[in-house]
Protein backbone atom coordinates (compact mmCIF):
# COMPACT_ATOMS: atom_id res chain seq x y z
CA UNK A 1 0.00 0.00 0.00
CA UNK A 2 2.74 2.58 0.87
CA UNK A 3 4.31 1.93 -2.55
CA UNK A 4 0.99 2.63 -4.30
CA UNK A 5 0.50 5.79 -2.26
CA UNK A 6 4.00 6.96 -3.17
CA UNK A 7 3.38 6.31 -6.85
CA UNK A 8 0.07 8.13 -6.67
CA UNK A 9 1.70 11.14 -5.05
CA UNK A 10 4.41 11.26 -7.70
CA UNK A 11 1.77 10.96 -10.41
CA UNK A 12 -0.26 13.83 -8.96
CA UNK A 13 2.82 16.03 -8.58
CA UNK A 14 3.90 15.22 -12.13
CA UNK A 15 0.50 16.02 -13.61
CA UNK A 16 0.25 19.23 -11.59
CA UNK A 17 3.69 20.25 -12.79
CA UNK A 18 2.76 19.70 -16.44
CA UNK A 19 -0.51 21.60 -16.05
CA UNK A 20 1.33 24.52 -14.43
CA UNK A 21 3.86 24.65 -17.26
CA UNK A 22 1.11 24.42 -19.87
CA UNK A 23 -0.85 27.25 -18.27
CA UNK A 24 2.24 29.42 -17.97
CA UNK A 25 3.06 28.91 -21.64
CA UNK A 26 -0.45 29.91 -22.67
CA UNK A 27 -0.45 32.98 -20.44
CA UNK A 28 2.97 34.10 -21.66
CA UNK A 29 2.02 33.69 -25.31
CA UNK A 30 -1.29 35.49 -24.89
CA UNK A 31 0.44 38.27 -23.00
CA UNK A 32 2.82 38.95 -25.89
CA UNK A 33 0.14 38.69 -28.56
CA UNK A 34 -2.20 40.99 -26.66
CA UNK A 35 0.31 43.84 -26.67
CA UNK A 36 1.24 43.97 -30.35
CA UNK A 37 1.38 47.34 -32.08
CA UNK A 38 2.80 48.38 -35.46
CA UNK A 39 3.22 52.15 -35.46
CA UNK A 40 6.84 52.16 -36.62
CA UNK A 41 8.25 51.69 -40.12
CA UNK A 42 10.81 48.88 -39.98
CA UNK A 43 11.08 48.49 -43.76
CA UNK A 44 14.82 49.26 -43.87
CA UNK A 45 15.56 46.70 -41.18
CA UNK A 46 13.28 44.24 -42.94
CA UNK A 47 15.14 44.72 -46.21
CA UNK A 48 18.49 44.26 -44.46
CA UNK A 49 17.44 40.84 -43.18
CA UNK A 50 15.91 39.91 -46.54
CA UNK A 51 19.19 40.84 -48.24
CA UNK A 52 21.14 38.56 -45.91
CA UNK A 53 18.81 35.70 -46.75
CA UNK A 54 18.85 36.48 -50.48
CA UNK A 55 22.64 36.25 -50.33
CA UNK A 56 22.24 32.73 -48.88
CA UNK A 57 23.97 33.67 -45.64
CA UNK A 58 20.90 32.29 -43.85
CA UNK A 59 18.19 29.88 -44.97
CA UNK A 60 15.72 31.69 -42.75
CA UNK A 61 15.38 33.83 -39.66
CA UNK A 62 12.91 35.37 -37.24
CA UNK A 63 12.92 38.58 -35.26
CA UNK A 64 10.82 40.22 -32.57
CA UNK A 65 11.29 43.69 -31.09
CA UNK A 66 9.51 44.95 -27.97
CA UNK A 67 9.38 48.59 -26.86
CA UNK A 68 7.64 49.75 -23.70
CA UNK A 69 6.21 46.23 -23.32
CA UNK A 70 4.58 46.35 -26.77
CA UNK A 71 5.66 44.28 -29.75
CA UNK A 72 6.60 46.84 -32.39
CA UNK A 73 8.00 44.45 -34.99
CA UNK A 74 7.78 40.72 -35.56
CA UNK A 75 8.53 38.76 -38.70
CA UNK A 76 9.61 35.28 -39.78
CA UNK A 77 11.66 34.63 -42.91
CA UNK A 78 12.16 31.53 -45.03
CA UNK A 79 11.22 28.35 -43.22
CA UNK A 80 11.40 29.90 -39.74
CA UNK A 81 8.51 30.36 -37.31
CA UNK A 82 8.40 31.66 -33.74
CA UNK A 83 8.75 28.04 -32.61
CA UNK A 84 11.65 26.97 -34.85
CA UNK A 85 14.35 25.41 -32.67
CA UNK A 86 17.80 26.71 -33.48
CA UNK A 87 21.25 26.14 -32.01
CA UNK A 88 22.02 29.66 -30.82
CA UNK A 89 25.72 29.22 -29.96
CA UNK A 90 26.99 32.03 -27.71
CA UNK A 91 23.53 33.55 -27.25
CA UNK A 92 23.20 30.74 -24.71
CA UNK A 93 25.86 32.31 -22.48
CA UNK A 94 23.24 34.72 -21.16
CA UNK A 95 20.94 31.82 -20.27
CA UNK A 96 23.78 29.96 -18.58
CA UNK A 97 24.79 33.01 -16.54
CA UNK A 98 21.21 33.41 -15.32
CA UNK A 99 21.17 29.76 -14.29
CA UNK A 100 24.39 30.16 -12.31
CA UNK A 101 22.98 33.31 -10.71
CA UNK A 102 19.91 31.37 -9.59
CA UNK A 103 22.12 28.78 -7.91
CA UNK A 104 24.13 31.52 -6.17
CA UNK A 105 20.84 32.89 -4.82
CA UNK A 106 19.62 29.53 -3.50
CA UNK A 107 22.76 27.75 -2.25
CA UNK A 108 26.10 28.43 -0.57
CA UNK A 109 27.77 28.84 -3.96
CA UNK A 110 29.24 32.34 -4.26
CA UNK A 111 30.54 34.43 -7.16
CA UNK A 112 33.71 34.79 -5.08
CA UNK A 113 34.24 31.03 -4.66
CA UNK A 114 37.48 29.75 -6.13
CA UNK A 115 37.49 26.75 -8.42
CA UNK A 116 39.58 24.69 -6.00
CA UNK A 117 36.95 25.04 -3.27
CA UNK A 118 34.62 22.80 -5.27
CA UNK A 119 37.12 21.06 -7.54
CA UNK A 120 40.33 20.46 -5.54
CA UNK A 121 41.88 18.65 -8.51
CA UNK A 122 42.63 22.08 -9.99
CA UNK A 123 45.98 22.63 -8.29
CA UNK A 124 47.58 25.22 -10.59
CA UNK A 125 46.59 28.86 -11.06
CA UNK A 126 43.31 27.79 -12.69
CA UNK A 127 42.18 26.63 -9.27
CA UNK A 128 42.53 30.19 -7.95
CA UNK A 129 40.04 31.61 -10.46
CA UNK A 130 36.69 32.66 -9.02
CA UNK A 131 33.24 31.74 -10.28
CA UNK A 132 32.87 35.39 -11.28
CA UNK A 133 36.00 35.22 -13.43
CA UNK A 134 34.89 31.96 -15.04
CA UNK A 135 31.81 33.74 -16.38
CA UNK A 136 33.52 36.97 -17.42
CA UNK A 137 36.36 35.50 -19.53
CA UNK A 138 39.00 36.68 -17.05
CA UNK A 139 39.81 33.35 -15.37
CA UNK A 140 43.01 32.66 -17.28
CA UNK A 141 41.62 29.37 -18.59
CA UNK A 142 42.29 28.50 -22.24
CA UNK A 143 39.43 29.66 -24.46
CA UNK A 144 38.78 26.26 -26.02
CA UNK A 145 40.40 22.85 -26.26
CA UNK A 146 43.68 22.82 -28.24
CA UNK A 147 43.23 21.93 -31.90
CA UNK A 148 45.19 18.72 -31.46
CA UNK A 149 43.11 17.71 -28.42
CA UNK A 150 39.75 16.02 -28.05
CA UNK A 151 36.68 17.90 -29.29
CA UNK A 152 34.88 19.50 -26.37
CA UNK A 153 31.36 18.27 -27.10
CA UNK A 154 30.97 16.29 -23.88
CA UNK A 155 27.50 15.24 -22.81
CA UNK A 156 28.26 15.85 -19.11
CA UNK A 157 30.12 18.59 -17.30
CA UNK A 158 31.85 16.01 -15.12
CA UNK A 159 33.45 14.50 -18.22
CA UNK A 160 34.26 17.94 -19.59
CA UNK A 161 36.10 19.04 -16.46
CA UNK A 162 38.28 15.93 -16.58
CA UNK A 163 39.60 17.10 -19.95
CA UNK A 164 40.09 20.69 -18.79
CA UNK A 165 41.94 20.19 -15.51
CA UNK A 166 45.28 19.28 -17.11
CA UNK A 167 45.29 22.04 -19.73
CA UNK A 168 47.84 24.79 -19.19
CA UNK A 169 46.55 28.13 -17.96
CA UNK A 170 46.59 30.94 -20.49
CA UNK A 171 47.10 33.64 -17.87
CA UNK A 172 46.71 34.27 -14.17
CA UNK A 173 43.16 34.90 -12.92
CA UNK A 174 42.08 38.50 -13.50
CA UNK A 175 45.04 39.27 -15.74
CA UNK A 176 43.49 39.06 -19.22
CA UNK A 177 40.10 39.21 -20.88
CA UNK A 178 39.96 36.38 -23.40
CA UNK A 179 36.61 35.39 -24.89
CA UNK A 180 35.91 31.65 -24.91
CA UNK A 181 33.86 28.89 -23.37
CA UNK A 182 35.87 26.29 -21.46
CA UNK A 183 35.84 28.18 -18.17
CA UNK A 184 32.05 28.22 -18.19
CA UNK A 185 32.07 24.44 -18.17
CA UNK A 186 33.90 24.52 -14.87
CA UNK A 187 31.43 27.07 -13.49
CA UNK A 188 28.58 24.79 -14.46
CA UNK A 189 30.20 21.87 -12.69
CA UNK A 190 30.59 23.96 -9.53
CA UNK A 191 26.85 24.67 -9.66
CA UNK A 192 26.15 20.96 -10.04
CA UNK A 193 28.26 20.13 -6.99
CA UNK A 194 26.57 22.87 -4.97
CA UNK A 195 23.11 21.46 -5.70
CA UNK A 196 23.58 17.76 -6.44
CA UNK A 197 21.72 18.30 -9.72
CA UNK A 198 22.87 18.30 -13.34
CA UNK A 199 23.04 21.64 -15.14
CA UNK A 200 20.16 20.94 -17.50
CA UNK A 201 17.89 20.28 -14.52
CA UNK A 202 19.04 23.51 -12.87
CA UNK A 203 18.30 25.47 -16.02
CA UNK A 204 14.87 23.91 -16.43
CA UNK A 205 13.85 24.30 -12.78
CA UNK A 206 15.16 27.80 -12.17
CA UNK A 207 14.86 29.51 -15.55
CA UNK A 208 13.15 27.64 -18.39
CA UNK A 209 10.02 26.30 -16.70
CA UNK A 210 9.22 29.48 -14.72
CA UNK A 211 9.57 31.45 -17.96
CA UNK A 212 7.57 29.02 -20.08
CA UNK A 213 10.61 28.28 -22.28
CA UNK A 214 9.30 24.88 -23.34
CA UNK A 215 11.66 24.43 -26.31
CA UNK A 216 14.96 25.60 -24.85
CA UNK A 217 17.64 23.14 -23.71
CA UNK A 218 21.38 22.69 -23.27
CA UNK A 219 21.35 18.92 -23.86
CA UNK A 220 21.90 16.84 -25.82
CA UNK A 221 25.07 18.67 -26.78
CA UNK A 222 25.37 19.43 -30.48
CA UNK A 223 28.42 17.78 -32.04
CA UNK A 224 28.66 20.20 -34.97
CA UNK A 225 31.57 22.63 -34.99
CA UNK A 226 31.14 25.88 -33.11
CA UNK A 227 28.43 24.87 -30.67
CA UNK A 228 30.38 23.40 -27.80
CA UNK A 229 31.20 23.71 -24.93
CA UNK A 230 27.70 23.23 -23.61
CA UNK A 231 27.25 26.32 -21.41
CA UNK A 232 29.16 28.68 -23.67
CA UNK A 233 27.76 27.63 -27.00
CA UNK A 234 25.51 24.58 -26.97
CA UNK A 235 22.01 25.87 -26.19
CA UNK A 236 19.12 25.69 -28.61
CA UNK A 237 16.04 27.87 -28.36
CA UNK A 238 13.20 29.55 -30.25
CA UNK A 239 12.21 33.15 -30.86
CA UNK A 240 9.19 32.84 -28.58
CA UNK A 241 11.17 31.24 -25.76
CA UNK A 242 14.09 33.62 -25.74
CA UNK A 243 11.81 36.65 -25.75
CA UNK A 244 10.38 35.42 -22.44
CA UNK A 245 13.92 35.40 -21.05
CA UNK A 246 14.61 38.94 -22.29
CA UNK A 247 11.30 40.07 -20.83
CA UNK A 248 12.48 38.84 -17.44
CA UNK A 249 15.92 40.45 -17.69
CA UNK A 250 14.44 43.75 -18.90
CA UNK A 251 12.09 43.81 -15.90
CA UNK A 252 14.84 43.33 -13.30
CA UNK A 253 14.28 39.62 -12.86
CA UNK A 254 10.48 39.65 -12.82
CA UNK A 255 8.25 37.81 -15.29
CA UNK A 256 4.48 38.17 -15.06
CA UNK A 257 4.50 39.24 -11.41
CA UNK A 258 6.87 36.45 -10.40
CA UNK A 259 10.43 37.20 -9.34
CA UNK A 260 12.60 34.68 -11.23
CA UNK A 261 15.95 36.28 -10.38
CA UNK A 262 16.58 38.94 -7.77
CA UNK A 263 17.28 42.53 -8.79
CA UNK A 264 20.68 42.07 -7.19
CA UNK A 265 21.49 39.19 -9.55
CA UNK A 266 20.42 41.20 -12.59
CA UNK A 267 22.58 44.11 -11.45
CA UNK A 268 25.52 41.78 -10.87
CA UNK A 269 25.19 40.21 -14.31
CA UNK A 270 25.12 43.62 -16.00
CA UNK A 271 27.93 45.19 -13.97
CA UNK A 272 31.52 45.49 -15.16
CA UNK A 273 33.22 42.16 -14.47
CA UNK A 274 36.39 42.76 -16.49
CA UNK A 275 37.72 44.78 -13.57
CA UNK A 276 40.87 46.07 -15.21
CA UNK A 277 41.94 42.87 -16.99
CA UNK A 278 43.95 43.46 -20.16
CA UNK A 279 41.71 43.62 -23.24
CA UNK A 280 43.12 42.75 -26.64
CA UNK A 281 43.14 45.09 -29.64
CA UNK A 282 39.88 45.34 -31.60
CA UNK A 283 37.86 43.17 -29.24
CA UNK A 284 34.17 42.72 -30.09
CA UNK A 285 32.78 45.96 -28.60
CA UNK A 286 35.42 48.13 -30.23
CA UNK A 287 34.78 46.50 -33.59
CA UNK A 288 30.99 46.76 -33.65
CA UNK A 289 30.56 50.10 -31.85
CA UNK A 290 33.76 51.90 -32.93
CA UNK A 291 34.21 53.00 -29.34
CA UNK A 292 36.66 51.56 -26.88
CA UNK A 293 36.01 51.23 -23.17
CA UNK A 294 37.44 48.97 -20.49
CA UNK A 295 34.27 47.51 -18.99
CA UNK A 296 33.05 45.51 -21.98
CA UNK A 297 31.68 42.40 -20.27
CA UNK A 298 29.43 41.43 -17.38
CA UNK A 299 28.46 37.87 -16.51
CA UNK A 300 27.51 36.04 -19.70
CA UNK A 301 26.73 39.26 -21.57
CA UNK A 302 28.50 42.04 -23.45
CA UNK A 303 28.29 45.64 -22.25
CA UNK A 304 28.23 47.18 -25.70
CA UNK A 305 27.46 50.80 -24.82
CA UNK A 306 27.70 53.01 -21.75
CA UNK A 307 26.04 56.34 -21.04
CA UNK A 308 27.84 59.53 -20.01
CA UNK A 309 27.96 58.35 -16.39
CA UNK A 310 29.38 54.94 -17.25
CA UNK A 311 26.13 53.03 -16.81
CA UNK A 312 25.49 50.26 -19.30
CA UNK A 313 22.71 51.04 -21.79
CA UNK A 314 23.14 48.32 -24.44
CA UNK A 315 23.71 44.70 -23.46
CA UNK A 316 23.78 41.62 -25.66
CA UNK A 317 24.89 38.03 -26.10
CA UNK A 318 25.77 37.61 -29.80
CA UNK A 319 26.65 34.32 -31.44
CA UNK A 320 28.98 33.45 -34.28
CA UNK A 321 25.99 31.87 -36.05
CA UNK A 322 24.06 35.15 -36.18
CA UNK A 323 21.61 34.85 -33.28
CA UNK A 324 21.55 38.18 -31.49
CA UNK A 325 19.58 39.04 -28.32
CA UNK A 326 19.83 42.56 -26.96
CA UNK A 327 18.41 45.02 -24.45
CA UNK A 328 18.60 48.75 -25.18
CA UNK A 329 17.92 50.70 -22.01
CA UNK A 330 18.12 54.01 -23.82
CA UNK A 331 14.98 53.22 -25.82
CA UNK A 332 13.37 50.75 -23.39
CA UNK A 333 13.62 48.07 -26.05
CA UNK A 334 14.58 44.43 -26.17
CA UNK A 335 14.73 42.15 -29.16
CA UNK A 336 15.96 38.87 -30.56
CA UNK A 337 17.11 37.97 -34.04
CA UNK A 338 17.32 34.19 -34.34
CA UNK A 339 18.99 32.49 -37.27
CA UNK A 340 21.86 30.17 -38.14
CA UNK A 341 24.55 31.06 -40.63
CA UNK A 342 25.32 29.07 -43.77
CA UNK A 343 29.04 28.80 -43.12
CA UNK A 344 30.04 27.89 -46.68
CA UNK A 345 28.21 30.79 -48.33
CA UNK A 346 29.19 33.26 -45.63
CA UNK A 347 32.86 32.36 -45.91
CA UNK A 348 32.77 32.71 -49.68
CA UNK A 349 31.55 36.28 -49.33
CA UNK A 350 33.63 37.15 -46.28
CA UNK A 351 30.43 37.68 -44.29
CA UNK A 352 30.62 37.53 -40.49
CA UNK A 353 27.31 36.87 -38.77
CA UNK A 354 28.93 37.66 -35.42
CA UNK A 355 29.88 41.18 -36.48
CA UNK A 356 26.87 41.85 -38.72
CA UNK A 357 23.89 41.22 -36.43
CA UNK A 358 24.86 44.02 -33.98
CA UNK A 359 23.71 46.58 -36.55
CA UNK A 360 20.11 45.72 -35.65
CA UNK A 361 19.68 47.77 -32.43
CA UNK A 362 21.23 50.77 -34.17
CA UNK A 363 18.75 50.44 -37.02
CA UNK A 364 15.93 50.18 -34.49
CA UNK A 365 17.03 53.44 -32.87
CA UNK A 366 16.97 55.10 -36.28
CA UNK A 367 13.40 53.92 -36.79
CA UNK A 368 12.35 55.50 -33.50
CA UNK A 369 14.21 58.69 -34.33
CA UNK A 370 12.53 59.07 -37.72
CA UNK A 371 9.12 58.37 -36.23
CA UNK A 372 9.57 61.05 -33.57
CA UNK A 373 10.35 63.61 -36.28
CA UNK A 374 6.97 63.17 -37.96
Amino acid sequence: MPVLVGLKKRYIVGVSFLIAVSNLNAIAQNNLERKTTYRYDFSLLDRKIQAWIASSYYSGAAIMIVKNDNIVFKKCYGNYTEETKVFIASAGKWLAAATIASVVEKTNLSWEDKVNKWLPEFKDSKGEATLRQLFSHTSGFPDYQPKDSVIDNYQTLKESVKHIVNLSAKAKPGEQFSYGGLAMQVAGRMAELATGKDFESLFLENIAVPLGMKNTHFVPVNDEGGHSPMLGGGARSTLADYMHFLDMIAHEGKFQDRQILSKLSITEMQADQVKGALIGHKEYVERVRSKKHKSIYGLGEWREELDEKGNVILISSPSWAGAYPWIDKRTNTYGFFITHVNVVEANKAGFSAFYSSPVLPIMVREVYKKTSLH
